[in-house]
């Protein structure tokens, strides 16, 4: 799936991932492969990824945003 990060002043990733994990309002949830449809508000916290071509995870901090999840999308937008 293609995960995008961006800010108001950068794209922070835009790549591949084969897992993304979000720090949502209700709490942390994973998003995987062919996963539903949803709008979510976040919290401060770490975006965990698994990068698809090596399976490294990595992560970075935020202190807020919005995920949009369609289609095997995973668009973030954070503070």
């Amino acid at each position: 799936m293609t995960l995008k990060v961006i800010s108001a002043e950068k794209i922070l990733f835009d790549g591949q991932a084969s897992l993304v994990t979000l720090p949502g309002e209700a709490g942390l949830f994973t998003v995987l492969e062919n996963h539903a449809s949803l709008v979510s508000v976040l919290t401060a916290g770490d975006i965990v990824y698994e990068d698809a071509s090596d399976g490294s995870r990595r992560s970075m901090h935020v202190e807020g945003g919005i995920a949009d999840i369609d289609n095997n999308v995973v668009s973030v937008c954070i503070y």
